[in-house]
């Protein structure tokens, strides 16, 4: 794929244009940070001669000047950004599938994010970007980054602390199923907070009607709890094949996977702690591997319709 972007004229010209503001970034950046640095060695040896006045106000000149500049070229750096994405990714995207398209300043929406069901915390910050979407075949399917956070507020001596955890930051891809399921299947990683909820509702009760699914694959349930108000709906998306083919996919990913059927969609939650798509600041954009980790993510992403045999409409819908 990156000899592709190598033998591709326009693009080549695109990448040479955005390389000199790169390096006006790059050079930028440095010289704050020489600033900043700059301030420390004013302000030490400030100290050491006993001239503590001069230090500081020579050190908070120099950081002032590092921060006017750094926040002065912060606009140059988003247009950077958008136009390596808008132009370079969007065009590379094409040699998976002509179909994909990539929109930065979308993603996955929060309500969706919510509905989906793949976590049991609501998000009290939430942050998405980067929406590529397209078709394989007859399934329509997108995926976005995304970074959900819940909050904690501790009471101290000193007033309220206030700490921020992650609920998830990853990919969620998004497929359209083509079949409106009567109820919600959720399949969660089997975390020892799972595993305990999920005992509770096999022998004690069920929460909200929703019972544990006991599947017919023992290493599937080992790594997952399932979870669905219809056994029989679960049982006919949860097929053999269909276990056999996730289990696979999750063999791939970095970390357990999450999956979710609702209404006539599949959402999968792929923890990831990279963000891609990025263009690099401090390192040449005139490399020949410049994308070969953003297209392989995008890969991974597209044959997935192809791994859980999507197109295959056992749904009874075309």
């Amino acid at each position: 794929m990156d000899s592709e972007i190598t033998h591709n004229t326009a693009l080549q010209e695109v990448l040479n244009t955005l390389e000199v503001d790169r390096k006006k970034i790059a050079d930028t950046h440095t010289t704050c940070y020489i600033l900043f640095g700059l301030a420390v060695v004013i302000l030490i040896v400030g100290l050491l001669l006993s001239f503590p006045v001069l230090g500081i106000i020579g050190g908070l000149v120099s950081a002032l000047i590092g921060i006017i500049m750094y926040y002065m070229i912060d606009d140059d750096v988003v247009q950077y950004k958008t136009t390596y994405k808008t132009n370079v990714v969007a065009s590379a995207l094409k040699g998976i599938n002509e179909t994909l398209t990539i929109t930065p300043q979308s993603g996955l929406p929060e309500y969706e994010f919510i509905s989906s069901e793949l976590f049991t915390t609501d998000p009290d910050r939430y942050k998405t970007q980067d929406l590529v979407s397209g078709k394989a075949d007859k399934t329509s399917f997108w995926f976005a980054e995304v970074h959900a956070e819940y909050k904690t507020e501790t009471r101290t001596k000193n007033g309220t602390r206030t700490e921020w955890h992650t609920i998830f930051k990853g990919i969620v891809f998004v497929a359209d199923f083509n079949k409106n399921f009567e109820v919600s299947t959720v399949v969660r990683p089997k975390g020892v907070g799972a595993a305990i909820g999920a005992w509770f509702s096999k022998n004690v009760f069920s929460f909200g009607n929703t019972e544990v699914i006991q599947l017919e694959n023992t290493i599937f349930d080992d790594i997952f709890v399932t979870y669905s108000k219809n056994q029989i709906e679960a049982r006919y998306i949860l097929t053999p094949a269909m276990m056999e083919r996730i289990l696979d996919l999750n063999n791939k990913s970095e970390d357990t996977i999450s999956l979710s059927f609702i209404n006539s969609k599949m959402y999968v939650a792929f923890p990831l702690s990279t963000n891609y798509f990025e263009p690099p600041i401090h390192s040449s954009l005139l490399v020949p591997d410049l994308l070969t980790d953003d297209l392989s993510i995008v890969q991974f992403m597209h044959d997935i319709v192809h791994e859980l045999d999507l197109n295959t409409r056992i749904w009874g819908k075309e």
